[in-house]
């Protein structure tokens, strides 16, 4: 039987077709044929099982595609990124389970960390196994029946400001993953052991890692989140052979750079202002890009000493892939004071936009708008709310204002699906306001490295009764509502659509949601046994269909709504009924 297929990539924007020999380099995360490994890890309560492991999947042949090459493979059923593929287009061209049979979808097999931590990680999948990660776990399991091959305990060296944590990357035979104590990690794929590891923030100084790597070519992208606890963002580029940086960029910039005659005469103000990375970056592939969120500026509501518009924070930032200089940016939110982080820069896509081809990208953010903007000409071709929006130019004072979204609306970790059949963007949302006042005097950024509230102000959520969620399709050339799905509650989970029609996404009250991609009506409500706010994504393994969702603990909206709920990171895996 040949090695040799045909597969569809998505690259420079666009839907490709080449033989995978020529494409891709080949991965190796573990020999072909069939395996067998005692892994042994994991703290109390946790054993690493003794598997046999059949490779082969049922007699087919899975020609494993690099990471490299553009963010895997859809036409393989693989889920190699964290977003799906470079372009974080969240479409999946799957197609086993469409509208008409997606109704009989069964639990397949779950699995469940030892330890209770926010539950905002995205698994990845490669050939059928997939790698799951909290802030102290990393595990590889049979995407079909869960089944533990290996598991890696990380112990912290020295105190987490946070231990959220939102996944990890493949590249070169390794799992790739940051640290809530500022490491940057290379697992061997095969067996879990530390191929490297390198200390790249410091969290005495506010930084932890949450975000998920981007991996392109031979270097990895990845950048520390810490704007509330009084960190300075920066992105950087480290090889994936051994986790030398490469080059880094300041979010915030640094005495002499430019930018930072935009935070006022004190340099003090940069030291500690935020834009810090916490959600996906994008890549385009044909323009050697990497597209980067700028996160808020901080402190986040005091902002008495940094006056100007605080770049490279709540921005579109495009770098040089290679060598991260600056080739262009988009500032959305001047001196922002609402904490309205940019969170998502994807999908990056080509849209028929008043007759001609365009190259283009969507942003969504916390303030609550969905920007498509042009990757040639950087012009914004629209800007539409896809939440409530009340009140958000108010500037903050210590006299309370309502401002809607609140600090935790609009779009949070999760972004938005393109589905490429009907040319619609899918956003989700949280639709919660919030009052806002700033403090009489500045925050403490030394005290808050480890307290976490460099805010400078405070925000009074609405009850927790009155938060909801939507889920809205736009026509994505031009921004029209096509259609709109309300939630009860904030819809924060992964959304992810199919070539079988669908979308695939989790709510709150603790289900997964099967919704027809066409009109928004939905076909599929399946209990997970707690809230979901992590990744939810579509693979093949064993040349079935899958869909995992990750549930649990879903992290800082317990902290303001504890009636939230959610135990420990759970993700569970549905297929259609059959061998």
């Amino acid at each position: 039987m040949s090695d040799v297929k045909e597969y569809r990539y998505f690259a420079g924007g666009e839907w490709r077709t080449a033989e995978n020999n020529k494409l891709f380099d080949v991965f190796r995360p573990y020999d072909r044929g069939l395996y067998a490994r005692v892994a042994a890890g994991g703290r109390a309560g946790m054993l690493a099982t003794v598997l046999t492991v059949g490779l082969l999947a049922f007699g087919t042949l899975r020609v494993q595609a690099s990471p490299k090459a553009g963010g895997g493979d859809s036409g393989a059923g693989d889920w190699v990124y964290v977003d799906h593929d470079l372009a974080g287009t969240r479409y999946s061209h799957l197609k086993e389970i469409t509208t008409s049979n997606v109704s009989q979808l069964v639990k397949a097999c779950t699995y469940s960390f030892p330890d209770k931590e926010p539950s905002q990680t995205a698994p990845i999948v490669l050939a059928g196994r997939m790698y799951l990660t909290t802030a102290h776990f990393t595990v590889a399991v049979d995407g079909a029946d869960c089944h533990v091959i290996w598991s890696s305990t990380y112990t912290p060296h020295e105190h987490e400001p946070a231990t959220t944590h939102r996944g990890a990357a493949l590249a070169d035979g390794k799992i790739i993953r940051g640290t809530s104590d500022g490491f940057l990690l290379a697992l061997d794929a095969k067996d879990g052991h530390t191929v490297w590891s390198k200390q790249i923030a410091d969290p005495k100084q506010g930084y932890f890692i949450s975000m998920a790597p981007l991996v392109h070519g031979d270097l990895v992208y990845i950048g520390p989140a810490g704007a509330e606890t009084a960190a300075q963002g920066w992105v950087a580029a480290f090889r994936v052979r051994d986790g030398e940086q490469v080059w880094r960029f300041n979010i915030v910039p640094k005495d002499g750079e430019p930018g930072a005659d935009t935070w006022g005469p004190n340099p003090a103000s940069r030291k500690h202002g935020g834009g810090n990375l916490w959600t996906p970056m994008s890549f385009d592939e044909q323009k050697n890009l990497l597209y980067v969120p700028g996160g808020n500026a901080a402190p986040d509501l005091y902002d008495d000493d940094r006056p100007g518009d605080n770049l490279y924070t709540n921005s579109l930032i495009a770098l040089d892939a290679k060598t991260g200089r600056l080739v262009w940016y988009r500032q959305f939110i001047p001196h922002d004071v609402h904490d309205y982080d940019v969170s998502h820069v994807a999908p990056v896509f080509k849209a028929s936009i008043n007759g001609s081809t365009r190259n283009v990208i969507a942003s969504t953010g916390k303030d609550g708008l969905l920007r498509l903007l042009d990757r040639d000409s950087k012009d914004l071709i629209y800007s539409v709310p896809f939440t409530t929006r009340s009140n958000v130019e108010a500037p903050v004072t210590q006299t309370p204002v309502r401002v809607c979204p609140g600090t935790l609306g609009g779009q949070e970790w999760n972004g938005s699906s393109y589905y490429a059949k009907q040319n619609l963007l899918i956003v989700p949302a949280t639709d919660w306001c919030a009052e806002f006042s700033k403090d009489a005097t500045a925050p403490d950024p030394e005290k808050e490295h480890t307290h976490a509230f460099y805010f400078g102000g405070q925000t009074k959520f609405d009850p927790w009764s009155a938060a909801r969620g939507r889920l809205t399709a736009f026509d994505a050339s031009t921004g029209q509502e096509k259609w709109r799905y309300d939630a009860a509650k904030p819809m924060i989970a992964g959304v992810t659509t199919t070539e079988g029609d669908l979308i695939f996404t989790g709510d709150l009250a603790g289900n997964l949601l099967a919704l027809d991609a066409r009109s928004g009506k939905v076909l599929l409500r399946s209990e997970l046994g707690g809230p979901a706010g992590g990744g939810v994504v579509t693979y093949s393994a064993h040349g079935r269909q899958n869909v995992a969702v990750v549930s649990g603990l879903v992290g800082v909206y317990n902290l303001v709504a504890p009636e939230i709920g959610g135990g420990n990171t759970t993700v569970t895996v549905f297929r259609l009924p059959g061998k």
